[in-house]
């Protein structure tokens, strides 16, 4: 049996999530990522392609056949994982790359990211709970500064979506809690990856700390809330921002 401790990423391909899956393979950990794109040869960590699952979140069906590969595959680790991360997210841009607002984003580009950043975090806790349970594991949800405050390049599906995130997660602590599972959320700001907007680095004047922030920076946030060092930390979104939503 595989006694290494067992993470599940979703949205690992780039910025945070590549950063997260060489913090924990770092540490250790066996990592079984899910992401729409396939396996790139670019991604240092061992036994990456064999645990990896290409997957788009935005088909509900699709997520349901993965969930029980992913179930299949921590059968062989006594059927436990030590952590779930949902990061990943889409934040659809208009023509030209523009901030879609309330009254301009059509009703069907909200409900795909809706599925992909909101349902699919609840459909993978709910079809590994069991696993979870097994491992008194954690679940951390990527949430953002967009979710509590109007963002200039965030659009509004993107920002409500990570808004009802970080409700979701206090009822997911909440219910997951009783089982020894610990349900908690970042909430990073201005992180410097490959898709930030044009025009982000005119809000460092508004950080304190004067700077954007880095994946490494985030990933370090999440592995804290994975281990035993955050073991009584349940409920929490932690603010990965420099300050800025002070």
């Amino acid at each position: 049996m595989d006694d290494r401790k067992t993470l599940v990423l979703t949205g690992a391909s780039r910025g945070i999530g590549h950063a997260t899956v060489k913090r924990f393979s770092e540490a250790g950990w066996r990592i079984i990522t899910c992401s729409r794109h396939p396996f790139s040869d670019k991604c240092p960590w061992p036994a990456g392609e064999e645990d990896h699952i290409q997957l788009d979140l935005a088909d509900p069906d699709g997520l349901g056949t993965a969930i029980a590969d992913i179930r299949a595959r921590l059968a062989a680790n006594g059927g436990r994982l030590h952590a779930l991360v949902n990061n990943a997210a889409i934040s659809p841009k208009g023509e030209g790359g523009t901030r879609l607002n309330s009254i301009e984003t059509p009703m069907h580009l909200w409900r795909a990211v809706f599925q992909v950043n909101f349902f699919a975090p609840i459909m993978l806790g709910r079809g590994l709970v069991k696993e979870l349970k097994a491992a008194r594991g954690s679940v951390v949800n990527v949430s953002s500064i967009a979710g509590g405050r109007v963002h200039p390049f965030a659009g509004t599906a993107y920002a409500t979506s990570k808004a009802a995130l970080a409700a979701l997660t206090r009822e997911m602590a909440a219910d997951f809690g009783p089982l020894g599972i610990r349900v908690n959320a970042i909430a990073p700001g201005e992180i410097d990856t490959a898709i930030l907007s044009p025009g982000t680095e005119a809000l460092i004047d508004d950080i304190p700390l004067r700077r954007l922030g880095s994946p490494k920076e985030v990933a370090e946030a999440i592995f804290f809330l994975c281990s035993d060092a955050s073991s009584y930390v349940n409920g929490a979104e932690i603010h990965v921002n420099g300050g800025q939503h002070v």
